[in-house]
């Protein structure tokens, strides 16, 4: 009876094992995930929160698997603004959007300027009229990760500050 038991124990561990393995993951590429780093980004600043936005994700979702074959870091040109990353291995969402808030030392607020590296990946993540967000995340035919975040309404960084 014993040794079913151990049996039994082992046949749950392998199993749940392999389906980690096999099963595709959303840790860390849930609507959650992503707004958790825009909106800490965001609040950091004194801009408020965004809310996730089904018709935005769409189009970010129908936008990342046109990228599917290639897997270009090339901006849609649509309605939206949008920040685009690329990555391998278990390259994930929040990943792409820490990225993107890694820019903020390279913004400076009184010239309203990137100084020093790019930071206007940032700006978008804190421009404080886009207060709705859909994010996608595909895996390349070429095995990297492509991820966009789409922003609505779009920054406008002509002659403006984002927050």
């Amino acid at each position: 009876m014993e040794s079913c038991r151990i049996s039994l124990s082992l046949l749950c561990f392998l199993c749940s094992a392999f389906l980690a393995r096999v099963l595709p993951t959303h840790a860390q590429n849930s609507p959650q995930d992503y707004l958790n780093v825009h909106n800490s980004a965001r609040s950091q600043v004194g801009v408020g929160p965004m809310t996730w936005d089904t018709t935005v994700a769409a189009y970010a979702q129908n936008y990342a698997n046109q990228r599917i074959s290639d897997c270009n870091l090339v901006h849609s040109q649509g309605p939206y603004g949008e920040n685009l990353a690329k990555g391998t291995g278990t390259f994930t969402g929040t990943a792409a959007a820490n990225l993107w808030v890694a820019e903020k030392p390279y913004y400076n607020y009184t010239s309203n300027s990137c100084v020093g590296g790019e930071c206007l990946h940032y700006t978008q993540v804190v421009w404080r009229d886009s207060v709705r967000l859909g994010c996608a995340r595909v895996q390349c035919t070429n095995s990297w990760w492509f991820v966009i975040c789409s922003y609505d309404p779009p920054g406008n960084y002509i002659g403006q500050r984002p927050y």
